[in-house]
């Protein structure tokens, strides 16, 4: 039975993300921002179940991956599909309260580049499968962290206080040019550090340590605000401990 532990973990993280896809359709951010976190938390142990009880194999690799692809795929685009549809409705038609979606309005096709984050994560997702060196690290950023900062911008718009932060959430090129970004970051040849520890020495972990203990900070300090601005800083670092590497070489 122990074998099949690591995959009923998936399947919560499926079974999330499935309830989180019907919450976004219908504008409930808060529900599937939640739901999409639960996911991302049964995806983290599943690996570490698997790991731990030592019956890793190839059904529960290929299994993970067809559960991301709904929990931190298709929930993300679909969240800023509405985002840069209400976005750019409300720009253009402020009067009009008719804000209901239909394939013969010109918006539409407008907020369908938010799809290129599903587009994007399926693609990342599938490389991943099959690229032999994101054992330890990873190349490109990873499809949670890019959820997690999509499912951020509709709480940050309805929490935070700071009228800039929720303008800028509000305008649709901004929004466009967070898909974009996102999108690349997930398939670009950028290796990025991954959280887990081999030792806990601190002069071999550094930026792990640096970027655990800013993450904390900001979570106290700056609470949903935080989420974008943890997403950055672990690219920043990275870059940085990757430019770094190269120098002692």
């Amino acid at each position: 039975m122990k074998k099949h532990i690591p995959n009923l973990l998936t399947l919560g993280n499926l079974f999330c993300g499935v309830l989180a896809t019907i919450f976004a359709v219908e504008g409930n951010f808060n529900a599937a921002g939640f739901l999409v976190v639960l996911g991302i938390f049964f995806d983290f142990f599943d690996g570490f179940a698997a790991r731990l009880l030592n019956v890793s194999g190839e059904l529960g690799k290929q299994l993970d991956s067809l559960a991301d692809m709904v929990t931190s795929g298709v929930v993300p685009g679909i969240i800023m599909f509405k985002l840069i549809y209400k976005s750019t409705y409300v720009y253009y038609e402020p009067l009009n309260l008719d804000t209901s979606i239909s394939l013969n309005d010109i918006y539409t096709y407008i907020c369908l580049l938010g799809l290129l984050l599903t587009l994007g994560a399926c693609y990342r997702l599938a490389k991943f499968n099959i690229d032999t060196r994101q054992s330890d690290s990873f190349i490109g950023l990873p499809t949670p962290a890019m959820s997690l900062f999509v499912i951020s911008l509709p709480l940050i718009q309805e929490y935070s206080s700071i009228d800039f932060v929720q303008n800028l959430i509000d305008n649709n090129y901004f929004l466009i040019a967070i898909t974009l970004l996102l999108t690349y970051l997930m398939n670009a040849e950028i290796p990025l550090f991954s959280l887990k520890f081999k030792e806990y020495s601190f002069k071999n972990n550094v930026i792990k340590y640096l970027f655990l203990l800013i993450s904390l900070v900001m979570i106290i300090t700056l609470q949903y605000l935080s989420i974008p601005l943890i997403i950055t800083l672990y690219v920043i670092l990275s870059i940085i401990s990757n430019y770094g590497k190269k120098a002692t070489v």
